[in-house]
Order: C-alpha cells, then structure tokens, then sequence
C-alpha cells in the first residue's frame, strides 16, 4: 500500500513539474484556469484528488487561479483556499496564462476549444485526462499541449 501511495504522490509531483515547464520555470504572476477539481467526474469527492496537491503548488507558486468545477465547490472552498471560483470555463479561462483539466466531466469534452484560445493571454493547455488531442489543441490556437503518458509531439 506505502508503494502506491509513494507511486501516485510522484505522478502529481510530475503532473506539477509539467505544468512549471509550461509556465517557462515559474508560476510567479500567472493566471491558470483549473477546470475539475474533484477526484473523478459526477462526484463531489475529494479524496486523493490530484488538485490537492497540484492547486496548492500554483497557488504557492504565486499564480492566479480560477477554478471550475460542477460539483467540487462545496468541499473544495475549505481545501484549495486562494482560488476563485468560476461557474463557466470561458471565464475562468479569460486571460490566463495556462489551461488545466484536472477531472474529466463531461461539461469539458464538448469545450469551444477556438474560444478558450482566443480568449487566454497565453493559449497553452496541460491536458492530464487526454480528454482532447494534441492536433486538436493546436488547431484551435493552442501554443502549447500537453498530456500525460501519450507521447504527444514535441509543443512549439
């Protein structure tokens, strides 16, 4: 069990580690929009939820954060302290520096990816549920994409 435990507490230091990479080394000043803060979609639990440890880095970090979760909120006020919370993707993505989905619900499959791009100061997406391509993301105006275990081209 400790060997999991070690295992999953390095995917979420790697997953952190990803993200700084596309931030250019700091998260000083930047504004991130975290879409799913939950362990798992259709569910409010937070238990093990990679945004546990992930959000708090950011936010520690000095980034900016909006989050968007359908039924996080209520539980996850009191664990992510320093977050805004946002009911609509495009507004929490307005502006930001980096896009991050954490929980693959279904509200963000069908996401105007061409909007969140257009509306971001900096179009770059971490996308740790592989719920889009990396060809997807770049033709909707993404600079950089990222996914976890895929293999994705090297980003621009």
């Amino acid at each position: 069990v400790e060997t999991v435990i070690k295992v999953n507490e390095d995917t979420k230091r790697r997953m952190t580690d990803k993200l700084l990479d596309l931030c250019g080394g700091s998260f000083n000043g930047k504004k991130v929009a975290v879409l799913g803060v939950t362990f798992k979609p259709n569910t409010d639990d937070m238990r093990d939820a990679p945004s546990l440890t992930i959000v708090p880095a950011l936010v520690g970090g000095g980034a900016s954060v909006s989050v968007v979760d359908p039924q996080g909120k209520r539980e996850g006020e009191a664990l992510l302290p320093g977050v805004a919370w946002e009911d609509d993707p495009y507004a929490a993505a307005k502006d930001a520096d980096l896009l991050v989905i954490l929980t693959e619900w279904n509200e963000f499959r069908a996401l105007d990816l061409q909007a969140l791009a257009k509306g971001m100061a900096t179009p770059r997406m971490a996308d740790l549920r592989n719920i889009y391509t990396y060809e997807d993301a770049l033709a909707a105006g993404f600079s950089d994409y990222e996914s976890v275990g895929r293999g994705d081209p090297a980003t621009a």
